[in-house]
């Protein structure tokens, strides 16, 4: 991680577009603050990928939101479909129209937190396989410079996930979307805590997937041990394999058989930041005390 921000912060220098990648169904969660650190001050297109498997009307209100944002526009696509990515080169020329030509070629950096597409949307732009993709974080490894015409360079960095999350919520919605390494979290309390959001937000889909009834008013557990039944992930004597079931509900959700799913809104994830960074604040001020009462 230190080895991919160094390369970012050298090479944003010389960029004139960053396109992050994000994932349509927690465009929040996914957008890394280290990265808008490392390249806040460059016009910005925000690529909302994964959107055949994202409900459409929270998509919408996620681009609404990032193109009211000044230098900063906004698309949804499916990173395997070639029309809608050719959308990404005229909206890197509109947001530096100075660039282009040999004498001033267009360079953008293209980045994102891992297993988001932005491989397979490499791979989609270039009609070849330059970039290595998998259903796991950090397939890619090194930067890459692509040529994608003559006077347009794209740079390829690593997959960037953040040292520390302060929203506890986006932990679980990335952990619940791939971008979290498999031994990083724990699939039961991933899966209850996307059970407890889906129960309240999208209780239709799971009643209709797993053959349930009245889930709004169900508590997560009992959920999650009702689709473990339902299913058949059990023990002997009946019992409930719950980490089986924790599994069935997190790939399922991965896989869109739940149906078009997205984890937040933008009122919702800044209300999560909002808390989360009141929290961070005191902690540090916490820690901050403790090392002037130890000094003093």
């Amino acid at each position: 991680m230190n080895l991919t921000r160094k390369a970012i912060a050298e090479r944003i220098k010389d960029i004139d577009v960053v396109i992050e990648v994000l994932d349509a169904r927690l465009p929040g969660s996914s957008a890394n603050p280290l990265l808008a650190e490392l390249t806040g001050h460059k016009p910005t297109l925000k690529i909302l990928n994964k959107q055949d498997i994202a409900d459409p009307a929270r998509t919408q209100l996620w681009l609404d939101h990032y193109n009211a944002i000044p230098g900063t526009r906004a698309i949804s696509l499916q990173a395997s479909d070639a029309a809608p990515t050719q959308r990404l080169a005229p909206a890197c020329h509109a947001l530096a129209p100075g660039r282009g030509g040999m004498a001033k070629p267009m360079r953008v950096l293209i980045c994102g937190v891992p297993n988001v597409g932005k491989s397979t949307l490499i791979n989609t732009l270039t009609n070849k396989r330059h970039a290595k993709t998998g259903d796991e974080a950090g397939i890619t490894k090194l930067e890459q410079r692509i040529t994608l015409a003559d006077d347009f360079y794209l740079y390829d960095t690593p997959g960037l996930l953040w040292p520390r999350i302060i929203v506890a919520r986006s932990g679980y919605n990335l952990a619940a979307s791939g971008a979290i390494g498999r031994n990083a979290y724990d699939e039961e309390e991933v899966a209850l805590e996307l059970l407890d959001y889906l129960r309240r937000d999208y209780p239709a889909l799971l009643e209709t997937r797993y053959k349930l009834a009245g889930v709004a008013a169900m508590k997560d557990e009992e959920v999650l041990e009702s689709i473990g039944r339902q299913r058949g992930a059990l023990l002997g004597k009946g019992k409930i394999n719950i980490q089986k079931a924790a599994e069935i509900v997190i790939t399922e959700f991965r896989a869109a058989t739940l149906g078009r799913i997205t984890l937040e809104t933008p009122q919702e994830f800044a209300q999560w930041l909002a808390a989360g960074q009141l929290l961070d604040a005191q902690r540090l001020a916490k820690k901050e005390a403790r090392t002037k009462a130890k000094a003093g």
